[in-house]
């Protein structure tokens, strides 16, 4: 069965590198890699940065390691948006009660026609935007 694109929310690819909670990292360290290598790994710019700046700073990866993992996940698709991306993910934002941070990531999976997103932060089996949320971690 070939897999389907999915979405990965920002804290699924910081997970790959916390080895404080191993299972967790395991299991991060596989699914990214399985769907970069069918080529199904779906994310944003907005990921990108924010993965950089909790890796550095929150994990304390090298600099120089980190920048090689962004350009790595920058070999997959990646989500940019323009300006008529904000607003809809301000209607998301609004409409949805949930955070700016976490509607931007909802609207890159639903304009790329992503409909599974992989996130920690959002309620797992929730379906926004006709977007899928699961938490991989789950039962960890």
């Amino acid at each position: 069965m070939t897999k389907k694109p999915a979405f990965f929310d920002t804290n699924i690819i910081v997970y790959t590198d916390d080895a404080s909670v191993p299972a967790k990292q395991a299991l991060a360290i596989q699914l990214v890699t399985d769907y970069r290598r069918s080529s199904q790994l779906v994310v944003s710019i907005q990921v990108l940065q924010e993965y950089y700046a909790a890796a550095t700073k929150k994990l304390r990866v090298d600099p120089e390691t980190a920048q090689q993992k962004v350009q790595l996940l920058s070999r997959a698709r990646v989500v940019k948006f323009v300006e008529s991306d904000i607003i809809a993910a301000i209607e998301l934002h609004r409409l949805n009660q949930i955070s700016f941070w976490d509607a931007m990531i909802i609207h890159a999976a639903r304009s790329a026609g992503v409909g599974l997103l992989y996130s920690e932060d959002l309620q797992h089996g929730a379906t926004l935007a006709g977007v899928r949320i699961e938490n991989p971690f789950l039962p960890i």
